[in-house]
């Protein structure tokens, strides 16, 4: 068998926190394995630095008491997990059971004659069969020598049924006309005249609610990975040897080309060969609007075709597409861990053998305080149900999912969740010019016309003889002309200085002065004053000249993103600092700068020196992220604190980063920065009341002050208010002005 240096393996069997703790430290017994488990996704990640057998790992985890396997991939039409279906069904019999036990245990007028034995007649498939999967669990950790959170529900429900038992055939509780009341508070009682039957199946029964609601909200949580599975086209229509054939997607080839009508879904990403039309990427990036495309433009799987008929070239398939390749960015960020995770996670490995202490404590405490052992076995049964830390357990996973999830589904891409306590310190950001606050492609910024010349007629003839070139320049100047351009003969291109042609029988010159000068032309001295201001911000200027004379000029940017300076005030509304870090020369940087309101400027920049910045003001005491697109950025991305990289960019750059940005709008930054620290404010707000619940309830519950059933609903309700807490996320939204 091969061997691997990195394993994700699916765990079955966890019912806690807890156990994630356990099975992590087994596999971390291996020589040079290191592991995490995490209890919300139900996997374990694995890393060896010489690599280890996927069979060795699994042996380990099932020696643990649970399963393991290597995780089939995920599935957009994925059906309903068994586990939650099993659930489910318990809770509803329990539901269905339990309720009239309760009634009858609570409420005096209810306890007609006989009724105790109906109650056990009730209870014991909610015990028994309910509460299997804790009895179960409880039993596996037991044979291992640990305790979990589920020995503590286990032993509750187990000791009140049993206690009840006794009662019933060995006390007086089990006479006919026995009737016994609903105190919040303990007190002084023969043990053997109660039935505590509806402690026993009402804390199976919140239990199970409290689990059915944490496990539907994991399967709510992962679903962002399941849309964006969803998103991909399923068939596509390939054209082989000029015939048009529908195929099921998975027999897509790169290099097959493909056909995508009006309101179709373009099957994975590509290259335009033919066609024009407006592709609608929102579903995939939130972008509104729809995006040109014409031959030679890249698109996207998923995205959908709204207009023209378009031949698409494909370049990757599979695994290799943007969708994959967020889908696969997702359960990535979902299955890393923490440091407040793992502090939650060494919390609860301590907190049951304290918690059975505890219980067994204040049983000796009222036993020896001279009260009867019913009164003391119902304080230690408090005790044990209140204790039980799903909340605790529950509070960073389920945060993480739903955090993660909904940044997806905004085209926000957490790679781990680690990230979550870097944007909690960042204080100063770097941002990249080209492609981050700018465009990264040349736009028409100005025309300078000479007098007595038309600025619309000189954009005309221009564009229509540069839409003969394919350079960057010629383009930004044709894409700028009203359509419909008019036709062009006689085009000739001279090498680095300009073109030239006949435009409705016009002579027509676009390209250097010099190249004018060869035709003896020269522009005004106040155009020219316009071109060399233009110049010296940095700016590109094109002169324009026919029928023996200069007509003006055509000045052409690199424009600045319409929302980069909305970005930059966000920024500063969330305490941090902008600073514009540029290989351009300084006079655009500041042109730049100045435009989106950035005040401090670091221009001329090689990709190294960019590093040296960041570890310049990291030495000064900065928390630094870095936000860019470029190949060049990539080692300042991956050397700052957090690194953000515009979807827009480069394969290595999203690599380097540490949050991927789908959309090309800078304020995805100011979002992804506001979700994250969101999303760890919800963990912390988890945590502290899963803690204080835990540590206020238990002195409460040996005191003898709080009812057994009582707990068990306090405790089930705290998960639930740790997955609610945590589901608000999915509110989340971008910043609106």
């Amino acid at each position: 068998m091969s061997t691997v240096n990195d394993v994700e393996l699916a765990i079955g069997g966890m019912t806690c926190a807890s156990c994630a703790n356990r099975i992590e430290r087994k596999l971390n017994k291996i020589d040079g394995v290191s592991a995490t488990v995490n209890y919300a996704t139900e996997k374990a990640s694995v890393r060896s630095a010489s690599g280890i057998e996927p069979a060795l790992l699994i042996a380990e985890v099932e020696k643990a008491g649970y399963s393991a396997a290597l995780p089939a991939p995920v599935k957009a039409d994925e059906g309903e997990d068994p586990e939650l279906r099993s659930l489910r069904r318990r809770l509803i019999v329990s539901i269905a059971l339990t309720v009239p036990v309760i009634v009858m245990a609570m409420v005096p007028p209810a306890q007609f004659i006989g009724w105790q034995w109906v109650s056990l007649v009730l209870a014991t498939p909610v015990i028994l069969w309910g509460a299997w999967p804790f009895h179960r669990a409880a039993w596996i950790n037991l044979r291992h020598g640990a305790a979990t959170m589920d020995t503590l529900i286990s032993m509750g429900t187990l000791a009140a049924f049993l206690w009840s038992l006794y009662a019933l055939f060995f006390g007086t509780a089990g006479m006919l006309g026995m009737t016994h009341g609903f105190e919040f508070a303990l007190s002084r009682s023969d043990g053997a005249g109660n039935i505590y039957l509806e402690v026993g199946a009402g804390v199976t029964m919140f239990v199970l609610a409290g689990r059915y609601f944490e496990k539907r909200s994991k399967r709510q949580a992962g679903a962002a990975l399941r849309a964006l599975l969803q998103l991909g086209a399923k068939d596509v229509a390939v054209l082989r040897d000029g015939v048009e054939t529908a195929i099921p997607i998975e027999d897509l080839r790169v290099g097959d080309e493909f056909l995508v009508r009006p309101g179709e879904k373009l099957a994975t990403d590509g290259i335009v060969v033919s066609g024009a039309s407006a592709v609608d990427a929102s579903l995939l990036t939130g972008e509104s609007v729809p995006v040109e495309v014409t031959a030679g433009d890249a698109v996207t799987g998923a995205t959908v075709n709204t207009s023209g008929r378009l031949l698409i070239r494909a370049t990757r398939i599979g695994a290799d597409t943007q969708l994959a390749q967020m889908a696969k960015l997702v359960e990535e960020a979902q299955t890393g861990k923490a440091e407040v995770q793992r502090l939650a996670d060494r919390i609860s490995g301590v907190f049951v053998p304290i918690v059975l202490m505890i219980a067994v404590v204040a049983l000796g405490g009222w036993l020896v305080a001279g009260y009867p052992p019913s009164a003391a076995f119902t304080a230690a049964v408090a005790v044990l149900v209140i204790a039980c830390p799903c909340a605790l357990g529950l509070a960073t996973p389920t945060a993480l999912l739903v955090g993660t999830g909904r940044g997806a589904q905004m085209g926000i891409l957490i790679k781990g969740p680690e990230v979550l306590e870097s944007t909690r310190a960042v204080d100063t950001v770097l941002l990249d010019k080209t492609g981050t606050v700018t465009a990264g492609r040349m736009t028409l910024d100005g025309v300078l016309s000479e007098e007595g010349t038309d600025p619309e007629e000189l954009l005309r003839l221009a564009g229509a003889l540069e839409n003969a070139s394919e350079h960057p320049i010629a383009r930004a100047i044709a894409s700028a002309a009203s359509a419909p351009l008019p036709p062009v003969s006689d085009f000739s291109n001279i090498e680095g200085r300009g073109v030239q042609g006949l435009v409705e029988g016009r002579s027509v010159i676009v390209g250097r002065e010099s190249l004018l000068a060869d035709w003896s032309l020269a522009l005004s001295p106040e155009v020219a004053a316009a071109k060399a201001d233009a110049e010296s911000s940095g700016k590109t200027v094109v002169a324009v000249a026919w029928d023996g004379a200069a007509r003006g000029a055509l000045v052409i940017a690199d424009a600045v993103k319409p929302t980069s300076a909305e970005a930059i005030r966000d920024l500063r509304e969330l305490g941090l600092r902008p600073i514009l870090l540029t290989g351009d020369n300084a006079s655009v940087a500041r042109r730049i700068a100045a435009e989106v309101g950035i005040d401090e400027v670091i221009a001329e920049v090689l990709p190294q020196d960019k590093v040296d910045v960041v570890t310049r003001l990291q030495s000064e005491g900065a928390v630094v992220a870095m936000i860019g697109d470029g190949v060049n950025d990539a080692p300042a991305l991956a050397r700052a604190d957090l690194g953000l990289a515009m979807g827009t960019g480069t394969d290595v750059a999203i690599e380097a980063a540490d949050i991927a940005l789908v959309r090309g709008d800078l304020r995805s930054a100011v979002d992804a920065i506001r979700l994250s620290r969101r999303t760890l404010g919800t963990i912390k707000t988890n945590l502290f009341w899963a803690f204080a619940y835990n540590v206020a309830a238990i002195p409460v519950a040996a005191l003898g002050m709080l009812n057994p059933m009582l707990a068990g609903a306090a405790m089930a309700f705290s998960s639930v208010f740790v997955v609610g807490n945590s589901l608000r996320l999915r509110s989340f939204g971008r910043t609106t002005r």
